[in-house]
Order: structure tokens, then C-alpha cells, then sequence
């Protein structure tokens, strides 16, 4: 089978790509080793997205915003880090950005069901996109003049490029050769929704404990009780994670109020339970012969920044300018000055604040003595600074 693009990972950044593309000519191919029915209805995941506003201003254009419901929609005003027990905390406020907030929470799983409505659409519309399900990707190779892959399957797939939107861990990365550089920090996080006595104010809270890091994505309330609702995030050493899982659901709420330091009062657990590894992945490249990583395949980040998807759609949104601008000008989307161009451009996009997050997680998850003092000047300092504070206002959204 010809194609121009063969796109191996339907998650959302596949299918965000797949349908920035449509419409332009193309024959688009998307691989996904789940089967159909996970993609066209995903179930929730316990992941919550922090949206900045540049990243929602390219999902409408992509036609993905207006897909999901308003009221699944909640805006985020404020954020507030805390170090330790201290009640005090860094504040940015959503006035510092000169937005009316700083972004939006969406849940992962609307976000998937969005991306597939929309590429069904093209589907449907400019018969330029064909989603293969169930299917698993054996080999990849490319040369000079064109690319392929082999299915478990037996089928083959010629292309002039291939994209890999196969998660962090990509296969197709590997197949590639090419290495990455990868931090497993022995943690799991574990998310789920709660609802609360006490309101969030539509502020997410970052909360750098001692052994255990606490996370608290504010979300609109729940609809059936009007309770206030929140995403919470808590990073564990794996196993104790995992025993925390396990436990009865009240016995739950009451250990994560007692987290929380009962803050938010009475706590109920509101969804179920999800575990994640924490894992931060960055490869030596984005690209390689008529090949490119986008999304986690090409910046896998530690979710303190809430940056991981928003890279994701800023790799389609530059990957796509440099392949629209090439097929228009007649020259070879997979070509090598195509693909050095993105790869150069996203690595600029990306590098600073994926160093920056690893040195921000080395220190405030360190307990020594020296890093805790060092933690406590650091925040104390960033919450005189005005134009630190506008910084950080600024990259949330985006």
C-alpha cells in the first residue's frame, strides 16, 4: 500500500496530526495496535490535561475544542506551589498573563475522543485518511527514496515518511536507532477525582512534600451533587503507590485528606484509581531518514510542568507547517532539509524547559538537608520575583 504519511500511533497527537494534515492532497495512513472500539470511545484514564491557550487556539483550528462539552471544560485561574508543611506558597495568577485564565483542564480521554471524531470527519469528508486498528508495527526501514513498515500482520506499507506518535516508549523510535535519554525516577503517580469540602478557587496547587509529591488540578463541579471536584495527582515510591491503591475507597479518602493535611476538608473519593510510571524520556533526535518523533515519542516530560501534551501539539503544528510548505512548493515531504528544520525548531521549543523541569524535580524531591534549604530559598526568592512569576504566567499559557 502507497502512501505519502504513515502516522504509527492513533493516541491523540496521531490523530491531531492526521487531521491537521487532511485536506491537503495527502494519502495519510494512521497505525494503532488497539483496537478500533478503544479509539472511537476511550474510557477515562484519570488523567487531567492542563491546555495553555495557545494549544487551544490550535485544537479549534484543528476543530477538536468545540467537540467537547463546556462543562468538561475548566478553566484554571491560579497556581500555587508549596514547599513542605509551609502554608505560604508561590502564587501565579491568571492577571499576569492578561488572560481571563491561565488555560483549561480536559480530561485525556475527551481529548482522545475529540482528535478521533474529528479525523473520522476528514475520513468521511476528503477520503485521504485510512486508521488501521489492531494492528502492530514489526519493522521500519528507509532510504533515499522512500520508507516502510511491516505489520505483524505480513502487510507492508510504503511511504515518503513516517512519523512515530507511539508514546514515550516508542518502538518505532527504536527501530529507527535512535537512542534516547531516559530517566526513571522509581515512582508511580497515582491520579483519580475527589471531591472536597472546602473550594479550589479554580487554582491548581503543587505541593512539594517529604517522600511524596502532591498534585491538585481544580475541576468544575460535580454534576449530580454540585460537589467541588478535583484532579488529584500523588507521586509515590511505586509499591507504596500501589498499596494505596488497593485500599477500600474510604479508607482511601481518608488517608489522601489526611495528605492534604485536611486543606480541603472532607474528602471522597469521586472515579476510579489510575497508576502511571514516572518516567521522562528525551531523545539524541526528532528525525532521521524520511522518519520524525512527534508528541511523546519526541519529548516525554515529568508531568510538574503540565507541559507534556501542549509539546505534543506544538510538534504537529511545526512538523505540519514545514510538510504543508513543502508539498505546496513541490518538494519531497520527507526530505531531509523538511525534517532538520523541525527537528531543529522543537528541540529549541523544548530543550530549556525539559532541563529546567529536571533540575526543578532533582531538588524538591530531594530530601537531604542541603536540598531542602535550597528549595526554601528558591521559592521564597521566585515569589519576590515579578518578572519570574510573569515568566512562569507566560508559559502556562503558552
Amino acid at each position: 500500500m502507497a502512501n505519502d504519511i504513515v502516522i504509527v500511533g492513533a493516541g491523540p497527537v496521531g490523530l491531531c496530526l492526521a487531521r491537521a494534515l487532511s485536506g491537503l492532497g495527502l494519502r495519510i495512513t494512521l497505525i494503532e495496535q488497539q483496537p478500533l472500539n478503544e479509539i472511537s470511545d476511550p474510557k477515562f484514564d484519570g488523567r487531567e490535561i492542563a491546555l495553555t491557550q495557545k494549544s487551544v487556539r490550535f485544537m479549534q483550528q484543528l476543530g477538536l475544542w468545540d467537540l467537547i462539552d463546556p462543562d468538561a471544560r475548566s478553566p484554571l485561574r491560579r497556581a500555587k506551589v508549596f514547599n513542605g508543611a509551609s502554608l505560604s506558597a508561590l502564587e501565579i495568577g491568571h492577571e499576569l498573563a492578561g488572560h481571563t485564565e491561565l488555560g483549561w483542564l480536559v480530561s485525556n480521554y475527551l481529548i482522545r475522543k475529540a482528535a478521533y471524531d474529528a479525523v473520522h470527519r476528514s475520513i468521511v469528508e476528503n477520503h485521504d485518511v485510512t486508521l488501521l486498528a489492531a494492528e502492530k508495527v514489526s519493522s521500519v526501514k528507509s532510504d533515499d527514496v522512500s520508507a516502510s513498515v511491516t505489520l505483524e500482520s505480513g502487510k507492508t506499507l510504503s511511504a515518503r515518511l513516517i512519523i512515530a506518535a507511539d508514546s514515550r516508549f516508542s518502538a518505532t523510535r527504536k527501530m529507527m536507532g535512535i537512542p534516547a535519554d531516559m530517566r526513571d525516577f522509581g515512582k508511580s503517580m497515582l491520579v483519580c477525582r475527589m471531591t472536597h469540602e472546602q473550594p479550589h478557587q479554580y487554582t491548581a496547587w503543587e505541593w512539594f512534600g517529604y517522600g511524596q509529591t502532591l498534585a491538585l488540578l481544580p475541576m468544575n463541579p460535580d454534576r449530580s451533587t454540585n460537589a467541588h471536584q478535583s484532579s488529584v495527582v500523588l507521586t509515590l515510591p511505586a509499591c507504596e503507590a500501589t498499596g494505596l491503591a488497593s485500599l477500600d475507597p474510604g479508607e482511601f479518602s481518608a488517608n489522601l485528606e489526611q495528605r492534604f493535611a485536611r486543606r480541603l476538608g472532607v474528602m471522597k473519593l469521586a472515579s476510579t484509581r489510575h497508576l502511571y510510571p514516572l518516567v521522562s524520556v528525551y531523545p539524541e533526535r526528532f528525525v532521521g531518514k524520511r522518519f520524525a518523533a512527534v508528541g511523546d515519542a519526541a519529548v516525554g516530560m515529568h508531568p510538574v510542568t503540565a507541559h507534556g501534551f501542549n509539546f505534543g501539539l506544538a510538534s504537529v503544528e511545526t512538523l505540519c507547517k514545514g510538510i504543508v510548505a513543502a508539498h505546496r512548493n513541490g518538494v519531497d515531504v520527507g526530505a531531509e532539509s523538511v525534517l532538520s528544520r523541525y527537528g531543529d525548531s522543537h528541540r529549541r521549543a523544548t530543550r530549556p524547559l525539559y532541563l529546567a523541569t529536571r533540575l526543578v524535580t532533582d531538588i524538591y524531591t530531594n530530601s537531604s538537608v542541603p536540598a531542602k534549604l535550597a528549595r526554601n530559598i528558591m521559592l521564597r526568592a521566585a515569589s519576590f520575583s515579578m518578572p519570574f512569576r510573569k515568566a512562569i504566567a507566560a508559559s502556562l499559557t503558552g
